[in-house]
């Protein structure tokens, strides 16, 4: 099996422009491709997970990624899949930005000089010195208005009020995959399937001003069985780097994921072999637990390493039997929140983060949905002494939500 009928039978590829000659560049590995990442934040997120998966994946088999980071492109905001206008962000942060993806990229492709080696491209380089009379005239003049405004991307924008600044973000993208051509022989453009209209305009500049073929194919969108994004907790993204969302927390939501989501993750973002997946597939009740702890062991692997992944894996069988685990959130008790010599329950749950409010940790205590030690406790009123602090105990609201309470040091 080619890669290109690996990426098929994990359900990763959604559209592209032409089969067979994608087939043919990247089961021989004669494809140079990108993927662009614009720096809206200093630090990628799931969202990004499949297309760095991609990446690897294509490297491996002898392909060549180019990672394009959108200093030029950050400077406007890409209006795809969004009904307002993204926060303006100065020339400082993009580039803060980029530095910090380029770190969590080399976990997953290999930068260097050789010939399949990534290389990270930052597209301020031709953007930002455009003289805009000449760019209006050299590729403006290829762009039809009536079929941008029909493209996808800008629809939900159109119908808030579509910015000319944002209008002009199909042109800047299609721009990059001819300078990408040019300079680079990039033959090939990859993104998510919301970005289809973008990429077409960059193959159509490539053969209006060339006379060339350059190529596209869009990754299917990671969506669980309701049809919405994963990568989101109530709390916001899931980031990859560790200071935003732990190695613990990652590990925690993937092996939360629904039981009818947990074999398309397996298939579309582990790189464990399909046939090993396959025997997965006909797992049920219990069985299906023991393919999310796969799951999420191996793209904690991935992201952090296999020691923080074994980590996350032992934390949370300990707090699963109610043990102790220094690995696990842990909520530290201060001496001056004591009152009395000890802290009531209500005040450990708000203050560990896992109710929202003291009425909410009361109804949470009141309708037993909180266990302390694997006890049920159903009076709000419960304190817990200095001492009973100091040994420590796991608090859990609901199933998997918890954190190991204790004494600062």
């Amino acid at each position: 099996m080619g890669i290109y009928e690996e990426l098929v039978e994990r359900g990763l590829i959604a559209q592209v422009t032409d089969e067979e000659e994608i087939k043919n560049l990247v089961n021989n590995g004669k494809a140079t491709f990108y993927i662009g990442f614009d720096p809206t934040a200093d630090s990628l997120h799931v969202g990004h997970f499949m297309a760095l998966c991609l990446m690897k994946r294509l490297q491996m088999a002898g392909n060549k990624p180019i990672a394009l980071v959108g200093g030029g492109t950050g400077m406007i905001g890409d209006p795809s899949g969004r009904t307002d206008l993204r926060k303006m962000m100065t020339v400082e942060t993009i580039q803060h930005n980029c530095d910090c993806f380029k770190k969590q990229m080399s976990r997953f492709i290999h930068f260097g000089e050789g010939s399949s080696d990534a290389i990270m491209v930052n597209n301020a380089d031709w953007l930002m010195g455009l003289n805009y009379i000449e760019f209006l005239r050299d590729v403006g003049v290829h762009f039809s208005v009536n079929k941008m405004l029909a493209a996808r991307c800008y629809v939900n924008r159109m119908e808030q009020g579509l910015t000319f600044l944002e209008f002009n973000y199909m042109l800047m993208q299609g721009y990059d995959f001819y300078r990408l051509f040019c300079d680079y022989g990039c033959n090939m453009q990859f993104g998510g399937d919301d970005q289809w209209s973008n990429m077409l305009a960059g193959t159509e500049l490539i053969r209006k001003k060339t006379g060339k073929d350059a190529h596209a194919m869009t990754i299917t969108l990671l969506l669980n069985s309701e049809g919405k994004k994963m990568g989101k907790t109530a709390s916001g993204a899931v980031w990859l780097d560790p200071e935003k969302t732990t190695p613990y927390e990652f590990y925690q939501y993937w092996r939360n994921v629904g039981d009818a989501d947990v074999i398309k993750c397996l298939k579309m973002l582990t790189f464990l072999p399909l046939d090993e997946i396959r025997k997965m597939e006909k797992f049920e009740g219990a069985e299906l637990n023991q393919a999310k702890e796969i799951l999420a062991h191996e793209l904690t692997e991935l992201v952090h390493g296999k020691e923080e992944a074994d980590k996350a894996e032992a934390a949370a069988k300990a707090a699963f039997s109610g043990a102790l685990s220094e690995d696990m959130p842990t909520y530290e008790v201060s001496a001056s929140e004591l009152q009395d010599g000890g802290l009531d329950l209500v005040s450990i749950l708000v203050g560990s983060g896992l109710c929202a409010s003291r009425g909410d940790a009361r109804r949470n205590i009141e309708q037993g949905g909180v266990t302390v030690s694997e006890e049920k406790i159903t009076d709000s009123r419960k304190i817990y002494t200095e001492s009973e602090i100091e040994a420590g105990f796991v608090v859990k609201r609901g199933k998997k939500n918890f954190c190991r309470v204790c004494m600062s040091k």
